[in-house]
């Protein structure tokens, strides 16, 4: 089953656009390698109103909120995680607006790190953010928008969550499910066991359309979850053949599966077979001896 992108997404930054009834979604203009044509702030209801991810903090992207909220009550801010292009906007937002910040919790990485271990995605982290209102996985938030399941999907961070429009087969998915792209999984800040595992919970549920925090919109989510799945299987099978093939570092498998993938991501793509590796030797399937890290090597089991 392959997995098909969707990059033909060209939205008109700051402006809102009614992407289902009642929700409006608006662009934040910070397009870039990792973020597409930027980071999509959501606005549901019509006489109270609830903000999903503000963005970043721009102060075009707040003008360009405020005006679509046109002064009707804020009754919550809603973050999906806490890097700085979803959350950096929320204090602002909470100080024009009075509305508390909800969220799954303040950030984390997935796991300790280990003695002399850099998290890669820390100046991504917005350490200052703490929410008003910790919403555990599967607890519900009433708003007059709906009934709003906080649905726990860590992975690309330990605290990410999506957010479920109750009645509605929407989703709002954050970076977990995004149809112009995979998902950056980088530890400490990310985990590969914990995607996968955020994957099948998602594969379990019966919305209809995601709501992506960049690009557009997922319109059939339950193939695309299935051949993300496969995806993810396909490309550990690709770094486990590397490895008895005879490559050790990170560097020589990312040149050899993304051969075809501009340099500009190599990156990005380095971060990700790190994930797979990390969640490969968690399994027994590698062993890296002088730990895990992107300079590491490593050996079959």
């Amino acid at each position: 089953m392959s997995l098909d992108l969707d990059t033909t997404f060209r939205p008109e930054p700051e402006q809102p656009d009614e992407v289902a009834p009642g929700i409006f979604r608006l662009t934040a203009s910070n397009s870039g390698p990792m973020t597409f044509t930027g980071t999509n702030t959501y606005l549901l209801g019509t006489e109270r109103v609830v903000v999903v991810d503000p963005g970043p903090d721009d102060e075009r992207h707040l003008e360009a909120i405020l005006r679509a909220i046109a002064g009707r009550p804020v009754e919550a801010i809603l973050a999906t995680h806490t890097h700085l292009d979803h959350t950096g906007l929320c204090a602002a937002l909470k100080r024009a607006t009075g509305a508390p910040l909800v969220a799954e919790g303040p950030h984390r990485t997935s796991r300790p790190l280990a003695p002399g271990e850099v998290n890669l995605l820390d100046a991504a982290a917005d350490h200052a953010f703490q929410p008003d209102i910790v919403l555990g996985d599967g607890k519900a938030l009433e708003t007059a928008a709906g009934r709003i399941l906080g649905i726990a999907t860590p992975g690309h961070t330990a605290n990410h969550m999506a957010y479920a429009l109750d009645g509605h087969g929407v989703l709002f998915s954050g970076d977990h499910v995004m149809a112009w792209s995979t998902t950056i999984v980088a530890p400490p800040d990310g985990r590969m066991a914990d995607y996968m595992a955020s994957l099948d919970k998602l594969m379990g549920r019966t919305e209809t359309l995601y709501l992506p925090g960049h690009g557009g919109p997922v319109e059939r989510p339950a193939a695309f979850l299935r051949a993300m799945r496969t995806h993810r299987r396909m490309r550990e099978q690709a770094i486990l053949e590397r490895v008895r093939a005879g490559d050790r570092l990170v560097s020589e498998m990312v040149a050899a599966i993304y051969r075809t993938t501009p340099k500009a991501l190599h990156g990005a793509a380095a971060l990700s077979v790190l994930a797979h590796l990390e969640d490969l030797c968690e399994r027994g399937l590698l062993r890296a001896p002088q730990g895990v890290d992107l300079a590491g090597r490593f050996e079959p089991a």
